[in-house]
């Protein structure tokens, strides 16, 4: 421990826990399938000047083209090369995306998928993003190059070949997972050419990874390669800033597997949290709101510096993943504010919010036989441009969460209220709550089928507020709801049960 110690004084040791994002910026968003044309527009125009840290976007390489031109978003998890060419855009336009967010203080995490090459069903040919041929059936990637000997279906003990048993430990890290070519990543020069593309990223100017499938690795494969990961560019981060990780662990707690294996790495994907929150939200299983007054490790989660949260993401909103019925989505769009809301308020873990496309859902036994639908498209396949409504609402079938009022002032409110103590806990014993973060913010919610009515301690200097979940302030007055706080902090909330968002916040940067 000694050493690591010392290391911490420079703040070494934990770096890769360390989201890099500027001074007072303390959420990413996930802009799934977006073009990067798009997402350096919208980091210059939206993410910059309402606060957001960064932009988690869709894996950058080359990938398999699964059919034409109705292309699945799960084809983008696919490797057939390194190269940085997708439907997202070539590497210019790359390059030129993490230049101009990151000039404007919004950072890039790129969704690394390095446990695997694409499907043994991909078969062989040049139908891949930049062209480059390959065959999945003889495992021969000459654009990486990867051959048979980089794979490991010598090691893998399931009749298959693919995944059969999750309670089988080295099944899960050295079989297939749903049929996609597993890479021996204890072999050196495989730990090589994945570092290689990595860095290649960091030297453009990323700020870290999502490592995708992380617990179909071994933990120490992980920590190999990163242990070969540069330092982050210093012309956009300070000397000796290292990559931020955050490892997809789907760790629901029925499984030998567990989030707490991959800390030496970096954080971890808190799937409990979003699921979890689902069910309290949805009022199931006897559920209420209450319950969450010690939300967090309280309920069995990773340390909060270990943890990414978030409510849904590209999988489990599908139906996938992890979380079932419960997880809440733009679909829910009353319930998912709420839970969005509760998640920025809350100091638990490090926040990502999601920025999603619709598809044409279509039920069949109780499935969504349209989950594979990939993002909005012109009739060639290619992916449709973000359209933003004079409204600022996106078109073209992006629903643009991250755009919906109530959710980007949340962002805010926890920008301002960074680094304040969780306090003035209050609860009717069931699902009308409210607490406050020091003196800083305060927020109230009423997920009760009744009126809510109440007096109590907010913990914020006296003066007029403005909600910002019914509005905002603007210039020097509120387009919404007005809150008032006495000299000794206390504050009436009416909140109706039939209001379309049922829950009201504040914060010092909003008072008239």
């Amino acid at each position: 421990m000694g050493i690591c110690f010392l290391l911490l004084i420079v703040g070494v040791c934990w770096a890769q826990y360390d989201p890099n994002t500027e001074a007072g910026r303390t959420s990413i968003v996930h802009l799934f399938e977006w073009r990067w044309v798009d997402i350096a527009l919208e980091c210059e125009r939206y993410l910059a000047p309402n606060g957001f840290g960064g932009v988690q976007i869709s894996p950058p390489n080359e990938n398999v083209i699964v059919t034409d031109p109705w292309q699945p978003w799960w084809e983008r998890y696919q490797p057939i090369s390194y190269k940085l060419c997708s439907r997202s855009g070539n590497e210019t336009e790359f390059r030129d995306m993490v230049t101009r967010c990151n000039n404007v203080g919004v950072h890039i995490y790129v969704d690394a998928v390095i446990n695997h090459m694409c499907g043994t069903n991909a078969g062989a040919g040049d139908h891949a993003t930049c062209g480059s041929y390959f065959n999945a059936k003889t495992e021969d990637f000459p654009a990486v190059p990867y051959s048979g000997w980089d794979f490991n279906d010598g090691k893998c003990k399931s009749r298959s070949g693919d995944i059969e048993n999750y309670h089988d430990i080295s099944q899960v890290r050295d079989c297939r997972l749903v049929s996609l070519l597993d890479l021996a990543l204890e072999k050196d020069y495989v730990r090589s050419k994945v570092a290689e593309y990595m860095n290649y990223l960091i030297d453009i100017g990323v700020a870290g990874f999502r490592i995708d499938a992380a617990k179909h690795m071994w933990p120490g494969d992980v920590k190999a390669i990163l242990d070969k990961l540069k330092d982050l560019n210093t012309k956009w981060f300070s000397a000796g800033a290292k990559p931020f990780i955050y490892q997809e662990v789907i760790d629901l707690g029925g499984e030998p597997i567990k989030g707490s294996d991959y800390f030496g790495n970096g954080r971890v994907t808190e799937f409990k949290y979003g699921a979890k929150l689902g069910t309290v939200i949805r009022k199931w299983n006897g559920e209420k709101m209450a319950y969450l007054k010690n939300w967090g490790e309280g309920w069995g989660f990773v340390p909060s510096d270990r943890a990414l949260v978030f409510v849904d993401n590209h999988d489990n909103q599908r139906g996938h993943g992890a979380g079932g019925a419960s997880i809440l989505t733009f679909w829910d769009s009353r319930l998912y504010k709420m839970a969005v809301g509760f998640m920025l308020a809350h100091p638990y873990g490090f926040t990502r919010v999601m920025s999603s496309f619709r598809w044409p859902r279509s039920f069949v036994n109780g499935r969504d036989v349209n989950d594979w639908v990939g993002p909005p498209s012109n009739s060639d396949g290619s992916t449709k441009p973000v359209a933003i409504n004079a409204d600022t609402t996106c078109g073209n079938d992006w629903v643009c969460e991250h755009r919906w009022r109530q959710i980007k002032n949340m962002v805010i409110f926890r920008n301002v209220v960074d680094g304040q103590p969780f306090s003035n806990w209050w609860d009717n014993g069931s699902n009308q709550v409210a607490f406050g973060r020091g003196s800083k913010g305060f927020i109230v919610f009423n997920n009760d089928d009744w009126n809510m009515n109440v007096n109590v301690q907010t913990g914020l200097p006296a003066g007029t507020y403005c909600d910002v979940i019914s509005g905002q302030k603007e210039d020097d007055r509120c387009t919404g709801k007005e809150v008032h706080v006495s000299g000794d902090g206390m504050a009436n909330f009416q909140i109706s049960n039939n209001a379309e968002d049922p829950f009201v916040a504040i914060h010092v940067n909003a008072k008239l």
